[in-house]
């Protein structure tokens, strides 16, 4: 059985307490038992209207095995849904940001976060037992100011196995490649943790769609390196929100995209130039 099955049983379904109380009752306590007052890292879950997944994300959570104390924040982006609630249920103390995007949301568990490291979760995201552990661990590493890790995509009747290992193999060998140049591109928010001293000095950009992650991970190369963690014990499981078309398509989509950046292996770039449909629009 992979690590990930068992939260898959309430993952992509509307929340009912009572129908799955066994499930919130070991989530509640698991978190419970992890909660630090005095954390080493934050790990802040943003979540806008992920009623469905919020449960599941939070049980893999629940069972992290860590030798570093922690704390678990919710950051709920102004949910129409009953987010909040689920946060509720499994007490976890959360924050409601009303401005609506991934950059306020993270800049929202940031600006709380406790620990000298913040590590984002995203919460239609699952993550293995030792992510938190690992991550932290690499944070550690002397001159070390971010660590972003890889993902993999949960396999359905519309994604085989055989699949998404081509697409991923693809996929994580650019962004390996890459990372020695340009570690901004291959940083990815739901698997990406940080010194949170140096990302207070820059803070998280609002004024753009898609990329917070990323520019947040271009300033932070002023002040240490930014690894990245290639160890499948870190490595989390994900849906399809960022693949909207069928494997065979998306694949060729990225052979071309990467052989036209092909460049990038071997360049680095010391200003960030922002494209115009990226911005949003006042």
């Amino acid at each position: 059985m992979k690590w990930y099955e068992p939260y898959l049983s309430v993952y992509d379904q509307s929340f009912d307490v009572e129908a799955m109380s066994s499930v919130v009752e070991e989530v509640r306590s698991g978190l419970s038992q992890l909660q630090s007052s005095q954390p080493v890292a934050t790990v802040s879950v943003i979540a806008y209207n992920e009623e469905k997944h919020l449960l599941a994300c939070l049980w893999s959570l629940s069972r992290m095995q860590t030798q570093y104390p922690v704390e678990i924040i919710g950051v709920d982006n102004d949910s129409s849904d009953r987010t909040a609630f689920v946060f509720e249920a499994c007490g976890v103390p959360y924050y409601t940001e009303k401005r609506h995007s991934c950059g306020f949301a993270r800049q929202c568990g940031l600006d709380h976060a406790r620990g000298r490291y913040h590590l984002n979760i995203d919460s239609d995201t699952l993550y293995p037992p030792q992510y938190v552990e690992l991550m932290v661990a690499e944070l550690m590493r002397p001159g070390t100011v971010g660590v972003s890790s890889l993902w993999s995509y949960i396999p359905d009747e519309n994604h085989s196995r055989l699949g998404l290992w081509f697409y991923e193999l693809l996929r994580d060998t650019h962004l390996w490649l890459q990372h020695f140049s340009r570690p901004e591109l291959s940083v990815r928010g739901l698997v990406f943790g940080y010194n949170v001293e140096a990302a207070r000095k820059y803070g998280i950009r609002t004024d753009i769609i898609r990329g917070e992650d990323g520019y947040l991970a271009f300033q932070l190369r002023a002040e240490g390196k930014i690894r990245f963690l290639r160890n499948r014990r870190a490595r989390a499981v994900t849906g399809y929100g960022t693949v909207s078309e069928s494997l065979m398509s998306a694949l060729w989509h990225r052979v071309r995209k990467y052989a036209s950046s092909f460049t990038s292996y071997f360049t680095s770039k010391q200003r960030y130039e922002d494209q115009e449909d990226n911005l949003v629009k006042q």
